[in-house]
């Protein structure tokens, strides 16, 4: 398996998934402004959305889209309990959590990434995230993870997307159980060696 991947962006979930199952995968770095791997080659001739990640597969078919990924690499090692069993409410859940992730958490930081959004617009982002942490913040509350004790493709996901706080100057200590959470997700050996292997340790 090939992972094509930008060091920080979302692409660090896939990543993060791909070591916690103990997978045989090369990780190839993309320009996102380029729009080019790290050899020169045409990234968009691999993923025409030109975005990260993309992963390409044992047969050689390309799969994109984060939430998509991370489930075929859990499913790929059940073992790894990444996540529950297909078809299971349980295995709903999941992808309940990996959709509100992706939808209001992710896009939610977009915005700030715009140099030219005004900064009106950016505070008016960040309070709207702000609410969007108070609910995660109550439904962390005295759990280890989003599913419970067991760490899912579901926390690589939102770990991924709070280490972005940083950047944009939102204080997670405003909210000490995703603090707390971010602290001990980041402290799981798969997750501490991916970070260090883009450079983000």
């Amino acid at each position: 398996m090939k992972l094509y991947y930008s060091p920080g962006a979302c692409s660090l979930s896939p990543h993060i998934a791909l070591r916690e199952a103990g997978l045989d995968f090369e990780a190839i770095q993309v320009d996102l402004g380029a729009k080019t791997t790290k050899s020169g080659a045409d990234y968009r001739k691999i993923n025409p959305k030109g975005a990260v990640p993309a992963l390409e597969m044992d047969g050689g078919q390309v799969l994109t889209e984060g939430s998509a990924i991370v489930q075929y690499i859990a499913d790929k090692k059940p073992g790894s309990k990444l996540a529950p069993t297909a078809g299971t409410p349980e295995r709903y859940r999941l992808q309940e959590w990996l959709n509100y992730i992706a939808s209001e958490i992710h896009k939610g930081f977009s915005p700030l990434f715009n140099p030219k959004a005004p900064d009106e617009w950016k505070s008016m982002v960040k309070d709207m995230l702000g609410g969007k942490f108070d609910y995660l913040s109550k439904q962390l509350d005295g759990k280890s993870y989003l599913m419970g004790d067991t760490f899912t493709v579901a926390d690589g996901y939102l770990f991924t997307i709070l280490t972005w706080a940083k950047g944009m100057n939102i204080d997670l200590g405003k909210w000490p159980v995703l603090k707390a959470y971010v602290e001990r997700v980041g402290a799981r050996p798969a997750v501490a060696a991916t970070l260090k292997a883009e450079g983000l340790a």
